[in-house]
């Protein structure tokens, strides 16, 4: 059976039992495979832009006999996917502003009660905030840590309706300060302690940060 990074595997959990799955920027395909074999979903449409990748998918799921559970498809964000036929969608390893763009650029209303999973690798408050102006609700977020790295794991629903939001919000978005958000948040504070000596000013955002790890130590 294929074995998952453990920020894969984390995002893998997310999807949700009996769901058709979009995964879109599937790379290799690993994540649908995984799910098909492990039982937790009923089938998949993997995606991808660049052909190399998708032909490494297509490679994979044929190895693992699973022509008839996922379609590889060729398609730049959700373009070329049926939204009709899809419950989940995953988009995994890329920037939050990618992920802003490949939503932004999606049918809203084909969007609307879909299972939305996001993995960030850099930038999760862009995606947090459009998000929030877009009418989508986080339900849930995590953080993992794989190898040196953190990543913020999301799920979001569409409602429709915006959400009011803070700029701390964009930066902490549900995240519960734990043993592994904590490294997560360290970083973060480092990052933003550097961008204010550049003449950002990010004083609330980091003062809500300083109180979440000190409230938890």
């Amino acid at each position: 059976m294929i074995k998952l990074s453990k920020r894969l595997k984390e995002a893998a959990n997310m999807v949700r039992q009996g769901s058709v799955l979009a995964d879109i920027g599937c790379d290799h395909g690993y994540v649908p495979v995984w799910l098909v074999q492990s039982g937790k979903i009923k089938s998949a449409v993997a995606s991808d832009i660049n052909e190399g990748p998708l032909n490494s998918c297509i490679n994979l799921v044929k190895e693992n006999n699973l022509e008839d559970k996922i379609k590889c498809v060729l398609s730049d964000g959700l373009e070329n996917i049926n939204l009709d036929e899809v419950d989940d969608i995953l988009i995994a390893g890329m920037g939050g502003e990618l992920i802003a763009e490949i939503l932004r650029n999606a049918d809203a209303e084909k969007l609307r009660k879909k299972h939305i999973i996001l993995n960030p690798m850099t930038h999760p408050e862009i995606a947090r905030k459009f998000l929030f102006e877009n009418g989508f609700e986080i339900k849930n977020e995590i953080v993992v840590k794989d190898g040196r790295h953190y990543y913020a794991i999301m799920d979001a629903i569409k409602t429709g309706a915006a959400i009011p939001y803070k700029e701390t919000d964009l930066f902490i978005g549900k995240i519960e300060t734990d043993n592994e958000s904590r490294g997560y948040f360290e970083h973060l504070l480092n990052y933003l302690n550097n961008k204010q000596k550049g003449g950002a000013d990010f004083s609330e955002v980091i003062a809500a940060i300083e109180e979440k790890i000190n409230d938890n130590r």
